[in-house]
Parts: C-alpha cells; sequence; structure tokens
C-alpha cells in the first residue's frame, strides 16, 4: 500500500507503482489526522474577513462586468469565490500580509484581463495560482529577496492566525507549517489544501511531478513528527 494525496485530502491507495525518492511513508491514521488538520488550518485561514481594498476592487471590477456579455458571468462568480483561497495561497508564500494582499489585486486584475484566455469548465483555482505564484517570482527576483525564509520567523508573523479567532491548534500547526522550506509549503497546500492533484500542482509550479511528491511527502513527515502524530495511538 502506497501513502498519497489526492485532491480530496490525505488518503492511501493500492498501487504497484514505486514511489519517487525521498518520499516517506506514514501509517495510513497518522495521514487522516494531519490531513483533516492542515485542511482545518487552512480554511482558517481562507475565512478571514477580506480587506476592504479587495472588497472595493470586486465592487469596481462587478460595475464593469455589468455592461459586458452574459457570458463572463460564470468567470466573475468564479473569480468573487476563489477569493478566499486566492489570498490564503498569497499568504503563504509572501512574507507579510500586504504584500499577499498586493499580489491578489494584481492577479486578480491580470485574471480580468485575461478572462478570454480561461478555458470554461477548466480549473480556476489554479490558473489564477499560477498568476500569483508567477507574479511572487517576478517580484522576488526583481527585489533580489531570498524566496525562502531559513527560519520561518516571517512566516510565522504571517500565516498564524490571531489567537482570539482561532484554536491553538491551529496556531500549532502554522507555526510548524513555518519552519517548513518554502517550497515544501507551497507544494503542501496547493495539493492538501487547495486540493489540486500532483500532475496539476506540477505545472503550476514547474516541477517534475516527482518532485512534488517529494516536496509534499518531506512536508508531511516533518509536521507529523513536529506534531507528535507519529507517536500517538490514532483509528483510521
Amino acid at each position: 500500500m502506497r501513502n498519497t494525496l489526492t485532491a480530496s485530502g490525505l488518503v492511501s491507495a493500492h498501487t504497484a507503482v514505486q514511489d519517487p525518492p525521498g518520499t516517506v511513508s506514514l501509517p495510513e491514521a497518522v495521514l487522516d489526522h494531519l490531513g483533516s488538520q492542515l485542511q482545518a488550518a487552512y480554511d482558517a485561514l481562507a475565512s478571514v474577513q477580506l480587506p476592504q481594498r479587495l472588497l472595493d476592487l470586486v465592487a469596481r471590477l462587478d460595475g464593469a462586468w455589468a455592461v459586458r456579455s452574459e457570458q463572463g458571468e460564470p468567470f466573475r462568480k468564479g473569480l468573487t469565490a476563489a477569493l478566499p483561497g486566492l489570498r490564503a495561497f498569497a499568504l503563504s508564500l509572501a512574507a507579510d500580509e500586504a504584500r499577499a494582499d498586493d499580489l491578489v489585486q494584481e492577479t486578480v486584475l491580470k485574471a480580468w484581463a485575461a478572462q478570454d484566455r480561461f478555458a470554461p469548465g477548466t480549473n480556476l483555482m489554479a490558473w489564477l495560482c499560477t498568476i500569483l505564484r508567477n507574479q511572487f517570482y517576478t517580484e522576488c527576483r526583481k527585489r533580489k529577496r531570498e524566496v525562502e525564509d531559513a527560519d520561518g520567523s516571517m512566516a510565522a508573523q504571517l500565516i498564524a492566525p490571531p489567537a482570539q479567532e482561532h484554536g491553538s491548534d491551529l496556531r500549532t500547526l502554522w507555526a510548524h507549517m513555518a519552519k517548513l522550506p518554502a517550497l515544501q509549503r507551497e507544494a503542501l497546500l496547493l495539493v492538501a489544501a487547495q486540493g489540486l492533484t500532483y500532475e496539476a500542482a506540477a505545472k503550476l509550479t514547474g516541477a517534475e511531478v516527482g518532485t512534488v511528491k517529494s516536496r509534499v511527502s518531506r512536508a508531511r513527515a516533518f509536521l507529523a513528527g513536529s506534531l507528535g502524530t507519529t507517536n500517538r495511538r490514532l483509528t483510521a
């Protein structure tokens, strides 16, 4: 049996295919428990109310869409619905909240301008995340900034939800998430929280499927060890 991540979360599957180098096998009960924690933590981050400037941007775009053909209505609704998750993804990448909001705003504007290039019926969130991720790394190159935060201190300040809004368990999870290398954290969130397949995440990040699997596996193993789930008696 090989433990894998699917769009619905952390599961195990019977397969004869060998895991790529760098993957770590964990018990099914640990995967289920960790998957539930990751989903809850990401949902908590996505549930934070959008800043006013993003809400104002959506309102302005709504006005612009009102004069367009009704063909753009599904895209508008999909884009609006994707904003909380898109902001959560931006927060997982950026080093401060203001920068994350800038990324979301730039992504929304670019997506709106390029909506004719989006293929209806395909994964809108993956398309939006691709735009946002490209913008993020373009800015990193321009600023000559280090993409990965070695000790996780800046990311910890960013992605830990406010104590008064979320439980200590979620804050603990985010604190450990912040210690992951940026590429591992990104891969884990794309697959385990955003629900992308390994193949979709690989296409989005420009990495090989095996590389994405390895990043997710290593991140998953680190979190399981940090949270002590590998030493607990868990039931599936």
